[in-house]
Formats: C-alpha cells, sequence, structure tokens
C-alpha cells in the first residue's frame, strides 16, 4: 500500500482577495467569448427569444452553485470541488469528478488559445502580416504558463484587468446601439407567438455550457483570503454578473442585426458587425484586440484552476509525486501548470498540423470540455446532502434543491445526445466516456493500494 502523498511545499497562502478569486470565475466564463462567438450559435438555435434561453440557464445553475456553495462555507482547499465530491461520496466518486474536471479545464484552455490565434490573426492581417496559428498558441501558451508559474495573485490581476478592459468596451458598444433604437423594446424579442418551445431546450445547452467554469475559485481554497466567505460569493456573484452580461448583450445584438444582409447565425464577428451597424468601425480593431487578450485569460485561468486540481489529486497519491510540488520560490503547482500547458499547446497544434482550421479546434474543444464540467456538477449536487447527513446539519429544503439541481442538470445531459447532433459532435460523448472509463480504471487500481481514509473524519468548521 502507498500512502496519500503530501506536498513539500505548501501553496502560497492568502495572496486572493475576493476580486481575484471573482476575476478566475469570470476569466473562465469568459463573457467576451461568447459575445465574440457563441451568442450566434444560440440565435441559431432559438432565433429572438435566445436572451431567455442566456436566463433560464442562468437560474438553472444557481441550483448547481447552491449546492456547491454548502461545500465552499464549510470547507477549503486546493483543488476542492474535487475534494468536496470525496467528502460527500468518497475517494472514487471523488476522483472520478477529478478527473472530468482535467478534461474540462484542458479542452478550455484549447479554446482560449485557439480563440487567441483567431483574433490575433484578425489584427495581424489588418496590419498585412500573417502568422501561423502554431506560433500565436506558442505565444499564448508560453506567456499564461509564465504568469500562472510565477504568482497566481498576478495571473488573477492580469485577468480582472484583461476581461474588465473587454467586457466594458462590448457594454458601452451595446448602450452605443440601444441609443440608436431609443433604448425602445424590441416587439420582436418579447412576442410570445413566436416562443420556440422546440428549440428553447437546446437553446438552453448553448447557455449552460456559455456559463459553466464559474466554480473554479473553489479549487483556490489553499490561497484565498478569508476563503469560507469569499469562496462562495465568487461562485454566485460570478454566475449572476455573467447571466445578465449574455442576457443584456444577446438582446442588444439581436436587436441591432435585424435587417442586416446577413442573419446573426451567419455571422462570423457580430461584433465588428455591430459597430459597423452604429457607424463606429473605428471600434472594429479594439474590439478584435479586446477577444485576443480575453481569450489569453481564459487560457490562462484554466492553467491555473487545472493545475490545481492536478495538484491536488496528487497530493492524494493519484499522480506522480512531483505534480505534489509546489515550487520552492514561487509557491505555485509548477509542474501542474507545466502538464497544462503543455497539453494546451500540444493537442490544437497536432490538430492543425492535420488540417484542422483553429474555428474548428475551438468549436470542437469547447463542446467536449462541457461534458467535463456535467459530471462534477452532477456529483456535487449528489455529494452535498449526503455530506450535510453526515455532519447532521442536512434540511428537507437541502434535499429538495438538490433533487432541482440534478433534474435541471438532466436538461443539457440529454440535450447532448439527443436529438443525435451531426457528426462529429454526435462521437463526443463517446469519446468523453471512453476517456471516463480509463480514469476509473487508473483510479480504482491506485486507491486499491491507498489505505481507507474515513470520508469525514477530518471534517471542521474549516478544512483550509
Amino acid at each position: 500500500m502507498v500512502s496519500p502523498i503530501p506536498a513539500m511545499r505548501a501553496l502560497k497562502a492568502n495572496c486572493l482577495g475576493p476580486y481575484e478569486l471573482l476575476a478566475q470565475n469570470i476569466a473562465l466564463i469568459s463573457p467576451t467569448m461568447t459575445a465574440a462567438l457563441i451568442i450566434p450559435v444560440m440565435f441559431s438555435n432559438t432565433g429572438n427569444w435566445s436572451w431567455l434561453s442566456y436566463a433560464l440557464g442562468t437560474v438553472m445553475l444557481l441550483f448547481v452553485a447552491f449546492s456547491l456553495n454548502q461545500f465552499a462555507s464549510r470547507s477549503a482547499s486546493s483543488g476542492s470541488m474535487y475534494g468536496y465530491i470525496r467528502k460527500g461520496l468518497g475517494n472514487s466518486a471523488g476522483g472520478l469528478g477529478g478527473w472530468s474536471l482535467i478534461w474540462a479545464y484542458i479542452g478550455i484552455s484549447i479554446a482560449g488559445a485557439t480563440g487567441f490565434a483567431i483574433f490575433a490573426g484578425t489584427l495581424l492581417t489588418m496590419m498585412g502580416m500573417h502568422v501561423s496559428p502554431i506560433v500565436l498558441f506558442a505565444l499564448c501558451v508560453l506567456i499564461s504558463g509564465y504568469c500562472a508559474w510565477k504568482n497566481v495573485a498576478l495571473s488573477a490581476k492580469v485577468m480582472l484587468i484583461f476581461e474588465g478592459v473587454s467586457m466594458t468596451l462590448i457594454t458601452l458598444l451595446c448602450l452605443v446601439a440601444l441609443a440608436r433604437h431609443g433604448f425602445t423594446l424590441d416587439p420582436a424579442q418579447v412576442d410570445t407567438k413566436h416562443l420556440p418551445f422546440s428549440s428553447l431546450g437546446l437553446g438552453v445547452v448553448v447557455a449552460i455550457f456559455s456559463l459553466v467554469g464559474f466554480e473554479s475559485a473553489t479549487a483556490f481554497g489553499d490561497e484565498a483570503r478569508d476563503p469560507l466567505k469569499s469562496i462562495p460569493r465568487a461562485v454566485w456573484l460570478s454566475l449572476v454578473l455573467a447571466g445578465i452580461f449574455f442576457v443584456f448583450v444577446t438582446y442588444v445584438m439581436v436587436q441591432t442585426t435585424h435587417g442586416y444582409k446577413t442573419t446573426l447565425d451567419q455571422i462570423d464577428a457580430p461584433l465588428n458587425v455591430m459597430a459597423q451597424l452604429v457607424h463606429l468601425p473605428f471600434l472594429q480593431a479594439p474590439l478584435s484586440a479586446c477577444a485576443m487578450i480575453s481569450f489569453f485569460a481564459l487560457n490562462l485561468s484554466c492553467l491555473n484552476a487545472g493545475g490545481r486540481v492536478i495538484y491536488s489529486m496528487g497530493r492524494q497519491g493519484l499522480f506522480h509525486r512531483s505534480t505534489a510540488e509546489s515550487h520552492h520560490r514561487n509557491e505555485t503547482p509548477h509542474v501542474a501548470v507545466l502538464i497544462m500547458g503543455g497539453l494546451s499547446f500540444l493537442l490544437p497544434t497536432i490538430c492543425v498540423l492535420r488540417g484542422m482550421a483553429p474555428l474548428d479546434v475551438f468549436n470542437d474543444a469547447g463542446t467536449m470540455a462541457a461534458f467535463g464540467f456535467l459530471v462534477p456538477y452532477i456529483l456535487v449536487s449528489i455529494a452535498a446532502p449526503v455530506y450535510l447527513k453526515a455532519i447532521g446539519e442536512m434540511k428537507p429544503w437541502h434535499l429538495g434543491l438538490a433533487a432541482v439541481s440534478l433534474l435541471l442538470l438532466a436538461v443539457p445531459t440529454i440535450g447532448s445526445v439527443y436529438p443525435v447532433p451531426p457528426a462529429p459532435v454526435k462521437y463526443f460523448p463517446y469519446l468523453f466516456l471512453a476517456y471516463l472509463i480509463v480514469g476509473g480504471v487508473w483510479i480504482r487500481f491506485r486507491h486499491s493500494r491507498l489505505p481507507e481514509t474515513a470520508g469525514f473524519a477530518s471534517m471542521g468548521p474549516q478544512d483550509a
């Protein structure tokens, strides 16, 4: 038998305040990504009622956030969502949840790197230059990897500034667009006679996939200040802010593009088209620049969050002992960050070398990553009432809210496979299932060599 491997050096304590934790979540949700590329996909499903899908998706995930915060308000440690599931459902379920999160963060980090390359390429084309996307992948990952290796507080500040500037510029563009319409209500977007009931469920699936990442602050329990208050606040506040932003931008974008020669679902750069339609073409370059740096922040947030999940699982003996180390000077999980960064660069590079366009890599990586979030969301919703019962704090309404959360999570889960999507998307769930099976076998093998530990024995008022 082997024992769980404690880190020889701990992560830097008390270095992340409430704003840095909020920045981590917002960067991983990446509101700019949705505004720049995803809203046209939503419009193709639900048309003028796209804003409603985002509103419903936000409400649905608030139930998941409630289950998550049952742990976050009582326990804090690195890679916490993995740890939360362990506390509620045991080592095997926790390991599977962590394994799934690694898939999710790798996929979203690839979306960040490819999104960076797409918009950096757009800017370079404006200047009459062409650079290989592989070079741009490398540039994105090297800089974000350095920030994640060097200082998590620095990383958080960079993400806060970049995403804040980008969201501010998009909001200003939307306000200008609303002013040109006299701030009047768009009747087409509230016409209940044309409410697309048949496709609203699919729209909610897209909305939920846009909002995943709100849980990532839980991975920083060892490094947060006052984690039992700041982490739960970051979880629900990031979800609410992103949801409001999505509803607002979607509504304005649909209204602004009414009557345009190309329908919204066929527009590749909707923000640039909006700038053109409101007679502010000079904003096109700044908008592309903001999108580029927002995708960089997305990549950085995934390296930070994914690295801490690997670090935490390494401490439990599931990975090589080097992953349980923190850097002797920077106090960051440098080996785990290196693994995340390496995969974030290598996987899209292989795809491009095999002939895929960066936009196709972005779409496929983001779609596949979403499956990786659903599994831990489902597991933590089950784990919350189990955990609360074990510590004698469960109330009937806890069980009811967990049931509602699971019922609502069934919508994106079923919607991912039925109706059957076109190829290659229809194969993605089975690819993810194969990944889960491999992980389950590995986790069971490793746990068979670990001593049994009591699921709640170490649980105190703050498990930090």
